[in-house]
């Protein structure tokens, strides 16, 4: 086989550089080193790459042609390449984070945007689902990682990692037809009202200090929430952090009660198994979102 990966290589830089010495110097060898291999090469092929009769050799058509399939080759060798190197690190191939829904997933961003740069064949799947839903699938060992609020209870089988915090609150839409009027409220009056929660269809909710009202819709989504309380049919509690610009434009706004402030603020976790060897890509996760934290 005419081809191997040196003198592709060789190939394509003489193609990119214009020349056999530039090539040289760019691959670090002599010349004639350079113009032999890709000699031998035309040999093997039976016919030219560069013509020799201009000042600097000159492409024929069939190198140009040839060129594009070079290339490929190259980038998905050098890709090879890459993905043993982070296999022999202790990468793992592909990294899974769950994010409980509600959670801003920015907190995530700037440590997933370091890892792509580290280990640019690294595989990231990210899901979103409630909370009390999440946390199963961590045991079940589909996630590697889980991105959750801190619960009232602490579970043996899991190691949690503190990663920062939200303020919660509770809002109703502008549109509200039955406290809008209302300057201020006591909480015991959400009590009849219609609360709106993000919570999992199979499960109980675990975390009771979300739920106030008696009457209550659910949803597993937090856009659906969202757009539930916005569109008046009940009120919510929501994170602080996702609700910004409609708490500015009015279309939200918090509730105020005349016996308790409004909101309180939950940790954030990374979560993952007890006695359960995480890989390199999973650990420097970790590492930066508790780095971020600081």
């Amino acid at each position: 086989m005419p081809f191997n990966s040196d003198n592709l290589t060789i190939f394509l830089t003489v193609l990119d550089k214009g020349s056999f010495s530039a090539a040289a110097r760019a691959l670090k060898r002599v010349p004639s080193a350079v113009s032999m291999a890709v000699a031998n090469l035309e040999a093997e092929l039976g016919f030219e790459l560069f013509d020799r009769h201009t000042r600097e050799p000159k492409p024929t058509e069939k190198a140009l042609s040839l060129a594009p399939y070079a290339r490929h080759i190259v980038a998905n060798l050098s890709q090879l390449n890459t993905f043993s190197l982070e296999l022999t690190q202790g990468v793992e191939s592909k990294l899974t984070i769950g994010i409980a829904a509600g959670i801003n997933a920015n907190l995530l961003f700037d440590a997933l945007h370091i890892l792509s740069q580290r280990y640019p064949l690294l595989h990231i799947e990210l899901i979103t689902a409630p909370q009390d839903d999440l946390l199963p699938l961590l045991h079940e060992q589909q996630i590697h990682l889980a991105i959750v609020f801190g619960g009232l209870n602490v579970n043996s089988q899991e190691q949690f990692h503190y990663i920062g915090e939200e303020s919660i609150i509770a809002t109703i839409s502008a549109k509200h037809p039955s406290l809008q009027n209302k300057t201020s409220l006591y909480i015991e009056d959400l009590v009849e009202s219609r609360q709106i929660i993000i919570a999992s269809r199979q499960r109980e909710l675990s975390d009771i200090r979300i739920l106030v009202s008696s009457n209550y819709w659910k949803t597993d989504s937090f856009s659906l929430a969202l757009g539930l309380v916005e569109s008046g049919m009940g009120w919510g509690n929501f994170p602080l952090s996702l609700i910004k610009d409609k708490l500015n434009d009015g279309s939200l706004k918090p509730l105020e009660f005349k016996n308790t402030p409004n909101g309180f603020k939950l940790p954030i976790h990374a979560v993952c198994l007890q006695g359960h060897v995480l890989k390199r890509g999973a650990q420097e996760c970790i590492e930066l979102l508790k780095n971020k934290a600081i």
